[in-house]
């Protein structure tokens, strides 16, 4: 079967109906689904092929929502709600005892949830909140949950984890609190300690009008910057803005494409490896492995595989 060439005008529909054959039987997490959201689009469009899809966020009427609706155009669709608080390391370990209690192993981690711009803020166990949620909150999880992924292992299956980045990463020098930066370092580094028994991506989703854009703080810093007018909308003078479908298709395109099996480690743009867009203070070993370490120390944890 000859597959398609994907573009930056591709869906996450069209990836996920090119790879129907792959995602079909398979288990799938995927954190910050809210409505308007790549998370959102990317559990919609999984949901008509995949075994079980479980949409992981801390609220509760959000996560309902995001069900009913994915149900309404997939009735058979099978979703399961996990109630996840990113900025709390408590709340990540019960939410982790809870998947790893399900009967089925999970194939795919998708790591979708982002805390945007905003005040500085510290999280209940004192850490700043954007790198508690978009780095440190998920380091944890995916440690917690490897026994999980390792057990949908198999001769013709390795199970992979998904880590949506941004080319923010590339913005400015690396310190803990870029945490766009953290998370390709993190995904590079997991990948190279996994040896093969799982494949690891990043990516950069594109330019999105989403549900994040349009929260007041993160409005405010984004018109600063000229990527919104000063209206709040999109300023396509500025940069080319992708739909939700476009901008959830690189992170199916990560969760499934075949063709990236042998690609462990890559950073994905518009859908296909774009590993040498990856600013060198990203590409660093040394930076991942102190990454990785001082991270363990945080969470209080050794992540060995």
């Amino acid at each position: 079967m000859s597959l398609p060439t994907f573009t930056p005008t591709t869906t996450a529909e069209e990836v996920a109906a090119a790879f129907a054959d792959q995602i079909q039987g398979r288990n799938v997490l995927i954190t910050g689904p809210s409505i308007d959201g790549l998370g959102f689009e990317v559990a919609r469009v999984l949901a008509k092929y995949a075994n079980l899809v479980v949409i992981a966020g801390y609220n509760a009427e959000r996560l309902t929502l995001s069900e009913e609706t994915i149900k309404k155009e997939t009735p058979s669709a099978n979703i399961r709600q996990l109630i996840l608080d990113l900025s709390s390391l408590a709340a990540i370990r019960k939410a982790a005892a809870e998947v790893n209690a399900y009967p089925e192993p999970l194939h795919v981690l998708i790591h979708n949830a982002a805390s945007g711009g905003g005040a500085f803020k510290l999280t209940v166990d004192g850490f700043e909140s954007q790198i508690a949620t978009n780095h440190i909150g998920p380091f944890l999880f995916t440690k917690l949950l490897v026994p999980k992924l390792l057990v949908a292992r198999s001769g013709t299956y390795t199970p992979r984890v998904v880590v949506v980045s941004s080319t923010a990463h590339s913005r400015m020098p690396f310190d803990l609190n870029a945490s766009k930066a953290a998370n390709i370092l993190f995904a590079n580094e997991l990948s190279r300690r996994a040896k093969g028994k799982l494949n690891v991506y990043s990516l950069h989703p594109g330019v999105i009008y989403t549900n994040a854009t349009k929260k007041e703080d993160t409005k405010a810093a984004l018109i600063g910057t000229g990527l919104l007018t000063p209206e709040g909308l999109p300023n396509s003078e500025a940069v080319t803005w992708k739909t939700l479908g476009q901008g959830a298709a690189t992170t199916v395109a990560a969760a499934f494409d075949t063709r990236l099996d042998s690609k462990s480690g890559a950073y994905l743009v518009d859908c296909v490896e774009a590993s040498d867009k990856i600013a060198p203070h990203c590409s660093d070993a040394e930076t991942a492995a102190k990454l990785w370490t001082i991270t363990e120390e945080i969470v209080g944890e050794k992540f060995t595989l």
